[in-house]
Formats: structure tokens, C-alpha cells, sequence
């Protein structure tokens, strides 16, 4: 069974910038949707953000529109989310999701994902 594993959380000053990673244990990464989701203390697991088999395909949580990019690279099995401009209230632990998709869709909503990574932990210090 794939296993999805992130990384590059850690504390960052507000303002900052931080790149997580998500690797996939085998091939073919290519076949999988992938979202990004994020969980505070307390908090349920919200929406971060989609990117369809095409990496031309994208979706935003509002909250970071404008600030966050997802990528993936098919090629080396990986997803990121680049984390600009950071704010207190994206303290979280982030997590990848992924699932199987022979199309062209993005997922929003944490029940239509079937696989999940560890989660990485990020704080944003004020």
C-alpha cells in the first residue's frame, strides 16, 4: 500500500516563509489527487488546498489564497505547499491526502481522500 510522508515543518517567525514536502512511497504518483488539510489544537481538520493529475489544476481555502502555492512533481513523487507570508493562525499540523483519480478533479472535503501522511507540525510565532 502507498504511504504518503511529510516534512519541512517547523517554528517560523510571522511573515515568514516555510516549504513542506510530501513524498510518496512508490509510483505511480501521477494517478493521485492530492489536497493539503491543516489541524489546530482543538480545531477541527480544515480545507488547505487541492491540486488535480494536472498540476495546471489548483484550489484555495480562502484563508490562504494569495499566500500558500501547491505543486507536485510526478517525476519525483512529491507534493509541496510553499507558505508565504505566515500568520499565527496558520499554527497547525499539516497533513497530505491523497486518492486515486482518472480524471481531472480536486478535492476539498477530508472524506473523499482515502490515504494520509503523519502530518508535520508548523508554528508561526507573533
Amino acid at each position: 500500500q502507498v504511504q504518503f510522508v511529510e516534512s519541512g515543518g517547523g517554528l517560523v517567525q510571522a511573515g515568514g516563509s516555510l516549504r513542506l514536502s510530501c513524498a510518496a512511497s512508490r509510483a505511480p504518483f501521477g494517478l493521485y489527487a492530492m489536497g493539503w488539510f491543516r489541524q489546530a489544537p482543538g480545531k477541527e481538520r480544515e480545507f488547505v488546498a487541492a491540486i488535480g493529475r494536472s498540476a495546471s489544476i489548483t484550489y484555495y481555502a480562502d484563508s490562504v489564497k494569495g499566500r500558500f502555492t501547491i505543486s507536485r512533481d510526478n517525476a519525483k513523487n512529491t507534493l509541496y505547499l510553499d507558505m508565504n507570508t505566515l500568520k499565527a493562525e496558520d499554527t497547525a499540523a499539516y497533513y497530505c491526502a491523497a486518492r486515486l483519480e482518472f480524471g481531472s478533479a480536486y478535492y476539498t472535503g477530508s472524506h473523499e481522500y482515502r490515504y494520509w501522511g503523519q502530518g508535520t507540525q508548523v508554528t508561526v510565532s507573533s
